[in-house]
């Protein structure tokens, strides 16, 4: 998917919601586990209650790798089954080296097909360079992450500059590939990190976890981080896929989905 295709949907869907799709069987509703596939057959139902107000899907692919063939099988139905609109995220975190990173990519772009991979950038340019060889496709760097031990590294001051070490990730990176390849991870739990980081990349996409679930405020991140495209792929993913354990667990997603996208339309009409 290109950057005009992602911005159209946006602007189309006055959305700019991911939807996390971290499926663990010891989660989903049990009357899902009679169905042949109840990963899939979850997904499914949540895609269908969803994608009328995301734009972008985001399997987390460890949930998946966990269940050996049958979790493959899974994400490889749950890819194929995403509306051709929306846009998808392998949420994979890869970054080893040349070789090995470029058998990462044609599993994902080439195999299954997805739109965009997560990757590590600690191992430098030639481990992430295989990743930007294909045409339409695109690399999400990590770069301050949401969770709690971000700060052990990330935030280290390295370098005669004297910048952190993820501002250092984003500032090399950006001689690697432009803003219609590259997009950046950037945690939903560090809104003042995020208006310096918007002025270090104008231009970007940065995919926003931490939403809901880890405390990040839509509000907060929106003000920080919208551009004149959006600019922005929020994710929530336990905020929307399981705020019910019932029957009615796909209604009640789509209700949760729908909330955010309403709020977002909001911050769009502000700010874009």
């Amino acid at each position: 998917m290109t950057r005009a295709q992602l911005v159209k949907q946006i602007k189309i869907k006055n959305s700019y919601l991911c939807v996390g799709l971290d499926t663990d069987i010891n989660k989903i509703p049990r009357h899902l586990l009679s169905s042949d596939d109840p990963i899939f057959e979850f997904n499914k139902q949540i895609i269908d209650a969803t994608h009328e107000y995301a734009v972008a899907y985001k399997p987390n692919i460890a949930f998946y790798e966990s269940m050996g063939p049958r979790g493959w099988e899974s994400l490889q139905k749950t890819v194929e089954y995403i509306p051709e609109e929306c846009f998808t995220i392998a949420d994979a975190k890869r970054g080893d080296i040349g070789n090995t990173s470029a058998m990462y990519a044609r599993a994902f772009f080439e195999y299954m097909d997805f739109d965009s991979i997560t990757v590590a950038p600690y191992m430098g340019k030639d481990s992430v360079e295989p990743f930007l060889q294909f045409e339409g496709k695109w690399v999400i760097l990590l770069a301050y992450t949401s969770n709690a031990g971000s700060a052990d590294f990330q935030k280290l001051t390295v370098g005669d500059n004297k910048r952190a070490l993820y501002q250092e990730v984003i500032v090399a990176s950006q001689k690697w590939a432009g803003p219609d390849q590259l997009m950046y991870v950037v945690g939903a739990t560090h809104p003042e990190e995020m208006k310096q980081i918007r002025e270090m990349i104008p231009d970007h996409f940065m995919l926003v976890p931490g939403v809901g679930a880890q405390g990040g405020s839509l509000k907060e991140v929106s003000t920080a981080g919208l551009n004149k495209d959006a600019g922005l792929l929020v994710n929530s993913s336990r905020g929307i896929i399981y705020s019910s354990a019932g029957t009615d667990f796909a209604q009640s997603a789509g209700d949760a989905a729908k909330a955010l996208r309403d709020e977002m339309k909001i911050y769009l009409d502000l700010y874009c």
